[in-house]
């Protein structure tokens, strides 16, 4: 049991210091805004992204997704039409990581990650090319 205890916290301070989480105890299950159209909050998001993104990456993911929707499931830009945590254009695209794209952040997610990974080749990369472009 200590040892689970340890890792916990481990991840916990990862999470904290990476992403930049302020509440740890935010739920990862969304509230329900309605039957069909779940509401996630900005932090529970985040909680999903530090599952899935690696987390020498997950800093670099978070500076993207703040500055692109500010972790915002549906985010849409008003101009160009992106759509969704990463700004997918089109916000289609990201059917191809799952048919739950408009609403799931998991699927987003990944996505994004793979996105990231195969044109920058880390989202590490992705962030230092935003911080010069404003855009990526």
């Amino acid at each position: 049991m200590r040892k689970f205890s340890t890792r916990v916290r481990t991840s916990a301070a990862v999470l904290v210091s990476a992403a930049g989480i302020a509440a740890l105890g935010t739920a990862v299950a969304p509230a329900m805004a309605s039957a069909a159209t779940p509401a996630y909050s900005p932090g529970s998001v985040q909680a999903i992204a530090a599952q899935i993104v690696p987390a020498n990456q997950l800093a670099s993911f978070n500076q993207i997704v703040s500055h692109e929707s500010s972790w915002n499931v549906t985010a849409t830009n008003a101009s160009s039409g992106a759509y969704g945590l990463v700004q997918a254009l089109p916000g289609s695209k990201m059917a191809s990581a799952g048919a739950d794209w408009k609403t799931n952040p998991a699927t987003q997610i990944k996505w994004g990650l793979n996105y990231m990974n195969e044109r920058y080749g880390s989202p590490n990369a992705a962030w230092a090319f935003w911080q010069t472009h404003h855009w990526y």
